[in-house]
This record gives structure tokens, C-alpha cells and sequence, in this order.
């Protein structure tokens, strides 16, 4: 392709726009909170227009996808929307049902072809240098959490969407830092991602440099234990899990496991001495235990009861909800903010029982079966991609799975952090491309091992050889 052809010209600037996805991701947040708080509202769609112009953009280069889960998604997303305008039609005029509709259209289907878009157009060099810039943040991002931690609730540090208000209370006084975003939830996905980047850059030598990922390391066990949050812990503690499944199908993928858990471990010993991971952890644990004795059960067990109570109560919405649902975008907090002023859950702030309340229990189980089959799907070729020793795709998934599942796509943070993380995940198996010959699967390299030396005669017979320069005249005709 020419350097200069319209095509090429396009995915270069494909490229510019979802850096600035990336950007506006993580720090839409402090424009909300600090910059301009007056626009609060407004910039929960910032990245959108960014949006469309990618898809433009990739109509143009002949990138944007139009494969079954793209098409199918979008089949879901016009009949939510088109049915909705039947339980609403009484009740609200025209323009308000649009507003309404459109902001759930909006929250549950536009952003989702990017995840097929992003491994279309971006390069392994540009998913590396995503993790760079994800780790070198974790230092500012921790710094800032600190003083968020250290300061009082009512400070301007602590200010929440708009300007006004204050961040949740973890305990002891402390709150639930959320750094550069509107809400804890958005240190949950960074970290999550971030961890992904750390492991896979320490198990691959000379990746990024090793400041970057002692730095990154520490900032995230500071962040972590100041952020007050029971979820960021999990969602760093599932990216490492992951190394489990990494170990039973690929073991040579951790040669160097050893030397980072001797690193880790100083690195740790060090950390747990100073004396602000020490009060944060001191918060963190007071949360844990705060928890465990309202709910008179352990952590796991506290956990697990959470979950079975949201797919409880799910079945119940799928049981109870009325065929046509009570209307797209109802269930969000800007929605409810168009129908009655202020920022709510009219539903429930359960994402599978807002879907099946929103749009019925076909369209909202034919969301829900989508989002899990993609999943599925993503898991799939992630687990392949490890076993052709490219582990950085099954480190990204496991870092953004589980709000792709069920994560409350009405909330901006969440739905941003699931699909550009899984188009991360898509575009790490480029990598699988370049691969050396010395990591091809085992199979293959074995078979290459085995074969034996064969004779030159045999080599001429089956035409693996070169042909000598000599000739013998009619024998070799």
C-alpha cells in the first residue's frame, strides 16, 4: 500500500482517535470534577463524537467489521430501541423518549464495534506503547490518590462529578479514592489493566525498562491499599490469577516466575514499611472486617453471596418484566436524570436486571446471551494465543471480562475500560504474527526435531533440496 493513499492516511488517524479514547478515558473524570464542573453532564459523552469518527473513518478505509457479532448487537440495539417507544408513548412526548432512548442506545450498543475495530487497525508497537503509558500513569495516578487519602472528605481533592458533593466513605473517616475518575470504579479497570501490563512486561524481558516496572509496581501496592476499595483489590487479584491457567497450558510462558517472585517480594517487604500503605492498609482491612460483620460471613464467602443475590435477582426481573420492558435508557442514572431531575437507579442497579427491565425478557436476554457469548469468544482466542507462548491477551481479558459480562454499561467508566480494554485483548494476538521460530507451538517444534537427516538422494526425489548448478544431460531432463 502507498505511504500516501487515502486508505493509509485513515488508519493513521484511526489510530490518533482512539489515543484519544484513551485519553479522554482517563481523564473526563477530573475534567468533571475540577476543570470545567459546569459541564459535568455534557462530558459524559465526550468520547462519543470521537467515537463516530472512527467509524467513519474505518467505513472509509474499509476496516469497520461487519461480522455476525457487530450486525447481530446492532439488530438487538434498534428493535431495544424501537419497542421502547410503546411503553413510553403515553407517558412522555416524543422529544423526552428520544432523549431517553437514545442516551440507552447509546450506553448499551454504540461502543461496542470498537472491540473489533481496534486489532483491525492497531499494531503490536501501538498495544505496547498503550502499556507503557498505562504503567508510567500508575505513579501520578497513585500520588494522587495518596492526597485524596490523606485529605479530608469535604476537600476540594474529593470532589465528586459537578464539583459538589463527596466521595464515598471507605472507613475510619477515609475515603473510596477514585484518583483521576469520576468514581472508584474507574481505579478498579486501571489497575486491573495495569497489573496485566506489569506481569506480562516482567515475564518478558527487556519490554519496557526496569524503573518503569519497579515504579509501576510499588505505585500500584500504594494505590491499591489507599484506595479504601474491596474491588480494585479484586479486579488486580483476577489478573493474577490468571497465571494458573497460564502455567497449565504453557509453564515455559513463566521461565522467568522465580526471579519476579524474588522481586516482588522485596519489593513488597519495603512497601509494607512505609507508614502511609500502612495506614491504608490498616482502611482496607477495617473495610474487609466492616463488611464481613454486617453480613455475618468471611470475605469469600460475603463475595459469593453478592454474586448468587444478583443472579437472583435477575431471574426475578427476567420473571417479573413486562414484555416490551418499561423502555430503553430508563434504568441509568442519566436517564432517570432526564425523566426526574436527579441521577438514580429507577430499576435497579443490577446490569442484567436493568437490561431484562428495560427492554423485556427477549431483547434483554438476546443482550445478555451476546455479551456472554462474546466473552466465550474472546476467552477462546486468548487461551489459543497462549499457547503459542503470547500471554499478554489472556492478561488483558482477565482484567476486563468480568464488566463485559455484567459491568454497568450505563456508567461511562465501565463501559469505556470493557471495550477498549477487549480491543486491546484482539489487538495483542497481532504479536502471534511476528512470533520467532523458537516460539512455534510445541507440536510443530518437536516434528521439526524429529525429523531425520535425510539422504541427498531423497532430498532431490521429493524437491526439498536446491538443484545442483551441474547437469547430467538427458538424466536430469
Amino acid at each position: 500500500m502507498n505511504s500516501n493513499s487515502p486508505e493509509d492516511t485513515n488508519i493513521r488517524n484511526i489510530r490518533r482517535l482512539i489515543w484519544l479514547y484513551f485519553w479522554l478515558l482517563l481523564f473526563e473524570g477530573a475534567l468533571r470534577k475540577w476543570v470545567v464542573p459546569q459541564l459535568s453532564n455534557p462530558l459524559l459523552i465526550v468520547r462519543d463524537p470521537v467515537l463516530i469518527l472512527i467509524y467513519l473513518l474505518a467505513i472509509r478505509a474499509r476496516v469497520f467489521p461487519n461480522n455476525a457479532w457487530v450486525i447481530s448487537v446492532g439488530v438487538i440495539g434498534l428493535l431495544a430501541f424501537a419497542v421502547s417507544f410503546v411503553p413510553l408513548w403515553p407517558f412522555l412526548p416524543p422529544s423526552r423518549i428520544l432523549l431517553v432512548t437514545g442516551f440507552g442506545l447509546r450506553s448499551n450498543f454504540l461502543h461496542l464495534p470498537l472491540i473489533f475495530v481496534m486489532p483491525r487497525v492497531l499494531r503490536m508497537e501501538d498495544v505496547k506503547r498503550f502499556g507503557w503509558w498505562t504503567l508510567a500513569l500508575t505513579v501520578p495516578m497513585a500520588l494522587l490518590m495518596v492526597g485524596q487519602f490523606q485529605s479530608a472528605p469535604d476537600s476540594f481533592l474529593n470532589r465528586t462529578a459537578g464539583g459538589e458533593g463527596e466521595m464515598m466513605i471507605a472507613a475510619l473517616g477515609k475515603v473510596r479514592t477514585a484518583g483521576t475518575f469520576s468514581f472508584v470504579v474507574g481505579v478498579v479497570a486501571f489497575f486491573a489493566l495495569a497489573t496485566a501490563f506489569l506481569i506480562w512486561a516482567a515475564l518478558r524481558r527487556g519490554v519496557y525498562k526496569s524503573w518503569l516496572l519497579y515504579a509501576a509496581g510499588i505505585a500500584l501496592a500504594i494505590g491499591t491499599a489507599v484506595s479504601g476499595s474491596r474491588s480494585v483489590v479484586a479486579g488486580c487479584a483476577i489478573v493474577i490469577a490468571s497465571l494458573v491457567v497460564i502455567l497449565v497450558l504453557k509453564p515455559q510462558a513463566l521461565n522467568r516466575f522465580g526471579h519476579i517472585l524474588l522481586v516482588t517480594l522485596v519489593l513488597g517487604f519495603i512497601v509494607t514499611r512505609t507508614p502511609i500503605f500502612k495506614e491504608g492498609f490498616n482502611v482496607l482491612s477495617t473495610r474487609f472486617s466492616e463488611v464481613a460483620e454486617a453480613t455475618e460471613k468471611s470475605v469469600g464467602a460475603g463475595a459469593f453471596e453478592r454474586i448468587a443475590g444478583d443472579f437472583r435477582e435477575s431471574w426475578l426481573a427476567f420473571t417479573k418484566a413486562p414484555f416490551l420492558g418499561y423502555g430503553l435508557g430508563i434504568g441509568t442514572n442519566a436517564g432517570a436524570k432526564f425523566l426526574t431531575g436527579r441521577a438514580t437507579f429507577l430499576l435497579t442497579e443490577v446490569e442484567w436486571s436493568r437490561l431484562f427491565l428495560e427492554s423485556g425478557p427477549v431483547l434483554g436476554l438476546a443482550f445478555v446471551l451476546w455479551r456472554c457469548g462474546l466473552v466465550a469468544r474472546l476467552g477462546l482466542l486468548c487461551v489459543r494465543s497462549v499457547k503459542r507462548s503470547n500471554v499478554l491477551p489472556l492478561l488483558i481479558f482477565s482484567s476486563t471480562f468480568a464488566p463485559l459480562v455484567n459491568g454497568q454499561l450505563g456508567q461511562p467508566t465501565i463501559l469505556g475500560f470493557a471495550v477498549f480494554a477487549s480491543g486491546l485483548a484482539l489487538s495483542a494476538r497481532r504479536e502471534e504474527e511476528t512470533l520467532p521460530s523458537d516460539n512455534a507451538p510445541d507440536e510443530m517444534v518437536r516434528t521439526a526435531r524429529a525429523l531425520p537427516r535425510r539422504s541427498q538422494y531423497a532430498e532431490r526425489l521429493h524437491g526439498s533440496a536446491p538443484l545442483p548448478d551441474h547437469t547430467n544431460g538427458a538424466v536430469d531432463r
